[in-house]
């Protein structure tokens, strides 16, 4: 899988197993290896981000490869945390993830990398690249319990073209196993939260930044039930927190006009089979042609389900087969063809 000609790869070393283990491959076969930490905006998580930069130096230090820290701080404070509680003041569930490897970790860092004189980057993401005809196509990890290809549909063939993903072909528990042969004291770290700059809660990170805005909890037929702190701390398909009694009742809808936050005790009323979409993006150099037949996933712990694509003059639409779930705006609906990630888009209803 990996080739090389001592070409030069820079590796975004986070100080977790993934990372560290794709570091100790690409040396072993044979690239000139150079390490790198990403400094990021880390909000109340300052200590998790100091202990990461000392382990991936460690890291660095037994693999003897050099070692670089840049410092995005800014960067990321502007492109991922401010648009992320912009997104949760206009009642949007955001996926950061996305945007970052998309900006940051496949963007910036690509370009640092090349300043480096870095031909490739490569992370630790469960994913894989494969040279298709004209194309670079985006494939599920072999991995399937690991896989993060869903964060990654909005790379371009530009950015795929100097992209590695070393652990992509190993399962986790082969990853490990390689860490702890190769004596990297990170073999046994537990997995990192998804959302890197929120040390405990979303809620809790919200609370520091957004205000308290009163209003009113109610049915379906807009009886009133109690009272909410704020819109933006709430998600479609939530049912802890909403503290009402008779329970459990999920959040449906919210309305923003009159500022209510809208429930169901019937777990049916959050069903939907049809969706529109916006920022669209194609892994492909080509667009596809639509209306198209894809597997398609609301979330990342989403089980793809079968559902079409298509263009109503300039409006993207997803209909699924079956209703699906908590159809949640803000979140990323993934297409895939089998194994094979073709683009993507963020939901709006």
């Amino acid at each position: 899988m990996l080739k090389n000609n001592k070409r030069k790869v820079a590796v975004a070393m986070s100080g977790g197993v993934d990372s560290s283990v794709s570091a100790a491959l690409l040396k072993e076969a044979g690239f000139d290896v150079v390490g790198v930490f990403m400094k990021f905006w880390a909000g109340d998580n300052r200590r998790c981000f100091e202990g990461s930069e000392k382990r991936a130096r460690k890291i660095a230090g037994i693999l003897k490869i050099p070692f670089h820290v840049i410092d995005f701080k800014k960067e990321f404070k502007r492109k991922i945390v401010d648009p992320f509680l912009a997104d949760y003041k206009k009642n949007i569930t955001p996926n950061p993830c996305v945007v970052c490897n998309k900006e940051i970790k496949f963007g910036l860092f690509l370009k640092k990398a090349k300043a480096l004189g870095a031909e490739f980057i490569a992370t630790g993401h469960y994913a894989r690249v494969k040279q298709e005809k004209n194309n670079l196509a985006l494939i599920k990890a072999r991995d399937k319990e690991k896989d993060q290809s869903y964060f990654l549909w909005k790379l371009n063939q530009n950015q795929l073209k100097h992209v590695l993903f070393p652990v992509g072909g190993y399962l986790k528990s082969e990853v490990k196993k390689m860490a702890k042969d190769l004596k990297l004291p990170v073999f046994d770290l537990p997995d990192s939260q998804e959302v890197c700059f929120i040390d405990k809660t979303t809620n809790e990170f919200l609370r520091k930044y957004l205000k308290i805005k009163l209003g009113k909890i109610v049915d379906k037929k807009s009886k009133v039930l109690g009272k909410h702190q704020g819109l933006w701390f709430y998600t479609i398909g939530q049912r802890k927190g909403i503290k009402l009694s008779g329970g459990p009742y999920y959040v449906i809808d919210k309305d923003e006009k009159k500022n209510r936050l809208i429930v169901s005790k019937n777990k049916k009323d959050l069903y939907k089979k049809e969706l529109s979409l916006k920022n669209v993006s194609w892994i492909s150099s080509k667009n596809p042609k639509l209306p198209l037949k894809v597997k398609a996933k609301i979330r990342y712990g989403h089980k793809s389900a079968e559902a079409v694509v298509s263009k109503i003059k300039t409006k993207y639409v997803l209909k699924f087969k079956k209703p699906q779930i908590a159809v949640t705006p803000g979140q990323s609906a993934v297409f895939y063809d089998k194994n094979k990630l073709i683009g993507g888009g963020v939901i709006v209803l």
